[in-house]
């Protein structure tokens, strides 16, 4: 009986401790950020901007900038602080014409991911440019898997147009290898033209490992444009994202880093109260 008690006694200890440890109820790990969240910032001092970073308690940093830097370079400040970047962003130009460079970047950065935030388009998708998309992110994927790195795309907007049952986006995730090619959610982009983003975590909860959280002022209305204001970008939890809801999906799917963007100009300001409000919940 004392055994059983002791073994309780210390089973109990060690939860209390890992609970203790974790970010949030519904959030387990601190969230990072997005690089452009402090574009400005980074322009003009990348290591005071990564010390402020840190002290808000941040240390994951998906970089889609070097700032003026090498890889090893901003490796080496990340380093330093007991930093790091889980992911790259690219644009689809440097994928498709310096793969071999993505690829050294990436993993001189120790990223896990390589994601791109658009393809080229001129006006709304069309079925056309999204047969092509597909081919692409299959290539995509295809190398950057061979390499020991995971390809996502970054969600736009404009993939949301109707097609068929669904949308674009739809036909581009179900014809896709969904061994290679992975999304990145951002959620305001996937509100902007009217989807649910909790709900697309359930009717895809394999292909998302990546999620932009962000939040949009209330009042803004619906749009497939992938462009809002930056005074648009609020205060987690205070805008119209239901993130009680998405943060309960992305629970039981495949999403490995969470990043705060704010694309708000003040967003030195906002990121901290952002923190307080996800680990709130």
């Amino acid at each position: 009986m004392k055994k059983h008690l002791i073994y309780l006694c210390i089973l109990t200890s060690f939860l209390s401790t890992a609970y203790a440890q974790r970010f949030g109820k519904l959030l387990k790990d601190t969230p990072g950020a997005v690089s452009y969240t402090f574009r400005n910032e980074f322009s003009k001092d990348v290591p005071g901007t990564l010390d402020k970073v840190k002290a808000m308690g941040i240390t994951n940093i998906e970089f889609s900038n070097l700032f003026g830097k090498t890889a090893a370079e901003l490796r080496a400040l990340l380093d330093e602080r007991g930093m790091r970047c889980s992911s790259l962003g690219v644009s689809f130009a440097d994928l498709t014409d310096k793969s071999e460079t993505v690829v050294q970047n990436a993993k001189t950065l120790g990223a896990e991911f390589v994601r791109i935030g658009s393809v080229p388009h001129k006006g709304p998708m069309d079925e056309a440019l999204a047969k092509k998309t597909v081919e692409d992110f299959n290539r995509f994927g295809q190398k950057l898997k061979e390499n020991g790195l995971t390809f996502c795309y970054h969600n736009h907007g404009f993939e949301f147009e109707p097609y068929g049952q669904g949308t674009y986006f739809d036909y581009i995730v179900q014809n896709t290898n969904p061994d290679a090619v992975f999304f990145e959610m951002d959620v305001v982009w996937m509100h902007l033209p009217g989807q649910n983003p909790a709900e697309m975590l359930k009717k895809y909860p394999k292909r998302f490992k990546l999620i932009h959280l962000k939040d949009l002022k209330i009042g803004v209305p619906k749009s497939t444009s992938g462009s809002t204001p930056n005074e648009n970008c609020v205060v987690l939890g205070t805008g119209q994202i239901n993130y009680p809801e998405i943060l309960k999906a992305a629970k039981k799917s495949s999403i490995k880093y969470f990043y705060i963007e704010d694309e708000n100009l003040g967003a030195m300001q906002q990121v901290p109260q952002s923190m307080a409000y996800l680990k709130s919940l």
